[in-house]
């Protein structure tokens, strides 16, 4: 089946490659000439591990390829995806430029009856307003259809080719034939692929993020609540987790959630309740929390040196939302360096991935550095805004010796209290007992 995605961006990408794998010919469209120039060189634009492999082979095999030209891209095919931005507008609300500007510039081009897909998360009635734009201009018979992706980052690869389930919205039964055909290489394992209406798969995208987003944010409340209290987040989170009706996933607290979808998503949500006239008090509280939650740790580090920090040098180890991605969006590294930075603190941070990004945003205010070890060295203190792997078992006995003070601020509690106590570092965390060193 001939393809076409429109976007290059994190989901773009994702969706064209792994289409590719299953033996379709996609071409992708990007208005970004160094981008596409990029992917035509055989460069890819986005960290996102297993994907590079398949990125390669496809190229070769000559079943991907990229374009600035519209018409070119989307010639021949069966399917176009749109793949484009949803920013978040100044009042939280998705906006639909992209997509609206490219269902307008697709109309007039279609030649045959084609499904157009969007992938993009939209809100309830995006679809209406995309049939409407292209209709205004077409001359063929097509169909549009929501189909939401559900790509986690760091593990996008195996997510889309190997889905929990397929999500489609359409009333059509012709669209539905072409959608059911697309995606049975997907789910030759029974997974389902789920159809409803549009509006209703519009909605489950923004429901299914903003739940997971309200879990993360209640086990962090309930962490604040056990350093009140004496209690250990570890032993709650385990004995709620092994409730077969909760789950043990996205119960791990922390200093908040970021990224490019679930703060996007829930602010979106909660401005089409808004809009509906509906007040949504959970996901308001659920902004709220999550935005306080970031800086945290800052009050204790402040505390530590006893309230002035001018001076003192930080080592962040961290800068990406989460581990094996390079995205930084909304990250809580972003806030902390911020505040640290307002408090006079000196900054040296260390991301395996993350770091190019966080010049584009910061520039040289704070020293970027190769590796965790370069970061500490000389450091008042360690500060874990990224639970990446590496971090998890570093040579203590070299950080006792290049930092100036052994003291850990970990807003990730990637260590164990017990280990800390024995190598007599001072170790800060969430909801668990202070370790004075």
């Amino acid at each position: 089946m001939k393809i076409a995605v429109i976007g290059t961006g994190y989901v773009g990408l994702v969706t064209g490659t792994c289409f590719a794998e299953t033996g379709n010919t996609v071409t992708c469209v990007d208005i970004d000439e160094a981008k596409i120039k990029k992917l035509q060189e055989g460069v890819i634009t986005i960290y996102e591990p297993g994907l590079e492999q398949l990125f390669e082979r496809n190229i070769k095999q000559q079943r991907l390829f990229f374009t600035t030209n519209l018409e070119e891209g989307i010639k021949g095919a069966k399917i176009i995806f749109l793949a484009l931005p949803t920013p978040p507008g100044e009042d939280g609300s998705a906006d639909l430029k992209y997509i609206l500007k490219v269902a307008e510039d697709v109309g007039p081009l279609l030649k045959d009856y084609t499904v157009l897909v969007d992938k993009s998360t939209v809100p309830v009635g995006t679809t209406e307003k995309v049939k409407a734009k292209i209709a205004s201009r077409a001359k063929v018979d097509f169909d549009v259809v929501s189909n939401p992706e559900f790509l986690r980052e760091g593990v996008a690869v195996e997510d889309f080719m190997k889905p929990d389930r397929v999500v489609i919205g359409t009333n059509s039964p012709k669209a539905r034939k072409v959608m059911e055909s697309l995606y049975a290489p997907f789910v030759r394992q029974g997974n389902p692929i789920i159809f409803m209406d549009d509006r209703s798969a519009e909605l489950t995208k923004y429901a299914a993020n903003s739940f997971l987003a309200t879990k993360i944010t209640f086990m962090n409340e309930i962490a604040n609540l056990c350093e009140l209290l004496g209690a250990d987040v570890d032993s709650v989170r385990k004995g709620v987790g092994t409730d077969s009706r909760i789950g043990k996933r996205f119960l791990f607290p922390g200093i908040g959630y970021g990224g490019s979808c679930f703060p996007k998503d829930v602010q979106a949500l909660a401005k089409s309740s808004q809009d509906a006239k509906y007040d949504f008090k959970i996901l308001n509280a659920v902004m709220e929390v999550n935005n306080a939650q970031k800086t945290r740790l800052i009050p204790r580090i402040k505390e530590y040196f006893k309230g002035n920090l001018a001076g003192k040098t930080i080592a962040i180890w961290g800068l990406a939302f989460k581990p094996h991605t390079d995205d930084i969006r909304e990250a809580p590294s972003l806030y902390n360096i911020e505040a640290l930075l307002n408090e006079g603190a000196k900054l040296k941070v260390h991301d395996p991935e993350g770091m190019e990004n966080v010049k584009k945003v910061i520039g040289d205010k704070v020293l970027y550095c190769e590796t965790p070890y370069e970061a500490a060295e000389n450091a008042d203190a360690i500060f874990i805004a990224t639970e990446w792997p590496e971090f998890r078992t570093p040579d203590f006995e070299k950080l006792s010796s290049i930092l100036k003070n052994k003291v850990i601020f970990d807003g990730r509690n990637v260590y164990d209290l017990t280990n800390m106590k024995e190598l007599g570092f001072s170790y800060f965390s969430i909801g668990r007992e202070v370790v004075n060193g």
